[in-house]
C-alpha cells in the first residue's frame, strides 16, 4: 500500500489510535520502534495537541471516530489536567503551568467546542483565556512570561524569554476566530503579531529569533543567534492565515523576509531528502544542526500547500510518508533523520501527530489529496 496523504489518514490514524489510547482515557506520551509505549506520566502538551488533531481530521473527513476519541481525551485532560484557576498543569505532578501548554489546550478547546458543543462548555474557554491574561502575561509588555514560576517571581538572570509560546497562542487565537467568527479573537492575534515585530524579528534578516533576553531585548549569545528553519515556516504560514482572516496587510510581508531567510541557505540541496530543511541556523543563515527533524517538514509542507507550491507540498509529503514512516504493520514512524536516511531518533512522540494532521489537512484544503470522504460544513 502506497504510504502518502490519504494513507495516513484512513489507514495510519485508525490503528495508532488503537495503540496509543489507555483505559483511563489518555494518549501514551511516545512509542519506540516497536511500537512499545512508554511509562511517561501523561501531558497536557500531548493531550491538547491530540484532542485537536483528532478534531481537525473530524472537519476534514466527517469520520465519527476521529470525534469520538477527541472526546475521550478532552474528558481526561479536562479531570487529570485542568487546574482550578482555568489553566492546565505539565502534567500530572501539578508543579506547573506552561505558557506553551496553555496555547495547546486553547487550540483543542475551541476546536472540540466547533464540533461538540456539548462536550465542552464555553465557560473552558473563558477560563482558560481569562488565566492566560491574568496570570502568564506581563502586564508591562503584554508579552507572554514562559510558565506560572516566571510569572511569580519575574524573569531571572539566565533565564530565557521564547517566540514559541507567542507563535502558538497565535496559532490558538486564530483558530478560536475561525471556530466562532468572534472579532474579539482578531483583536487579541494582532497584539500577538505586533508582539512577534516588536520582540522576536531580527530586523537584519526579517527571521524569527528563537530566544531573548528576560527583558524582551536581542540575545547576544549562541541561544540568541539560533534560527530554526520549522520555524520561519510556521510563522509565515499563520501570517498568512493572519492576513486572510483580515488582518494588517503587513503580515504578509513579515511572512516573506522569513520565507526569503529559510529557503536563501536552510534547505537541503541534493540527496534523499532534497528540500528538506534543515534542524537550525545561525543568525547570518549558515547551518548549525544539519539533521532533519520530521516537524519542520510537514511545517514547510503546510506552508507550501496553503500557498500554491504544489509540487513541492507533494515532493515533502513522499518525503514523510516513504522516508519517516515504518511500513510494517506496526504504527510508528521516526522523528529525526540524518542526510542519508539514517534514524538519529527513533521515536514516535504522540504529540507530532498534530504537524502531521495540519500539513496533510491543508493539503486537502488545497486540493492536493482527498481525505476520507471528505470536509464537512466549519461554519
Amino acid at each position: 500500500m502506497t504510504r502518502n496523504a490519504p494513507w495516513f489518514v484512513n489507514d495510519f490514524m485508525p490503528r495508532w489510535l488503537d495503540h496509543v489510547m489507555t483505559p483511563c482515557g489518555a494518549v501514551v506520551e511516545a512509542l519506540d520502534i516497536k511500537g512499545q509505549a512508554d511509562a511517561a506520566s501523561p501531558s497536557t502538551l500531548t493531550q491538547a495537541r491530540t484532542i485537536f488533531a483528532l478534531a481537525q481530521l473530524y472537519l476534514a473527513t466527517g469520520d465519527e471516530q476521529f470525534r469520538s476519541g477527541a472526546c475521550t481525551i478532552y474528558v481526561f485532560m479536562d479531570d487529570a489536567l485542568r487546574d482550578p484557576s482555568g489553566g492546565y498543569w505539565a502534567n500530572c505532578d501539578n508543579t506547573l503551568r506552561r505558557t506553551y501548554d496553555q496555547s495547546f489546550a486553547l487550540l483543542a478547546l475551541t476546536t472540540l467546542r466547533k464540533i461538540s458543543p456539548q462536550t465542552v462548555p464555553e465557560s473552558r474557554i473563558n477560563d482558560l483565556w481569562d488565566f492566560v491574561q491574568g496570570t502568564l502575561t506581563d502586564p508591562e509588555t503584554g508579552a507572554l512570561w514562559e510558565d506560572s514560576a516566571m510569572a511569580a517571581h519575574g524573569a531571572r538572570a539566565g533565564d530565557l524569554r521564547a517566540q514559541n509560546p507567542h507563535m502558538h497562542m497565535l496559532e490558538a487565537v486564530l483558530q478560536a476566530f475561525e471556530m466562532t467568527a468572534d472579532p474579539v479573537w482578531m483583536d487579541r492575534a494582532t497584539h500577538l503579531v505586533q508582539l512577534a515585530a516588536r520582540y522576536f524579528v531580527d530586523p537584519q534578516t526579517g527571521a524569527i529569533i528563537e530566544f531573548v533576553r528576560p527583558d524582551l531585548a536581542p540575545l547576544a549569545t549562541t541561544e540568541g543567534g539560533r534560527r530554526e528553519p520549522g520555524h520561519q515556516y510556521e510563522w509565515a504560514w499563520l501570517l498568512h492565515r493572519y492576513v486572510t482572516f483580515g488582518g494588517d496587510d503587513m503580515a504578509r510581508a513579515m511572512a516573506d523576509r522569513m520565507i526569503h531567510f529559510v529557503e536563501a541557505t536552510g534547505l537541503r540541496g541534493d540527496g534523499v531528502l532534497k528540500g528538506a530543511p534543515f534542524d537550525a541556523l545561525d543568525a547570518a543563515g549558515c547551518v548549525t544542526e544539519a539533521s532533519h527533524l520530521l516537524w519542520p517538514l510537514t511545517e514547510a509542507g503546510k506552508y507550501d500547500a496553503a500557498t500554491g507550491a504544489a509540487d513541492r507540498a507533494r515532493d515533502i509529503e513522499a518525503i514523510i510518508f516513504e522516508r519517516y514512516f515504518a511500513a510494517g504493520p506496526d504504527p510508528v514512524w521516526c522523528n529525526q533523520l540524518d542526510s542519508e536516511c539514517s534514524i538519529l531518533w527513533p521515536t514516535a512522540l504522540s504529540r507530532l501527530i498534530y504537524h502531521i494532521v495540519l500539513f496533510v489537512t491543508e493539503g486537502q484544503n488545497a486540493g492536493l489529496w482527498q481525505l476520507g470522504s471528505g470536509p464537512i460544513n466549519r461554519i
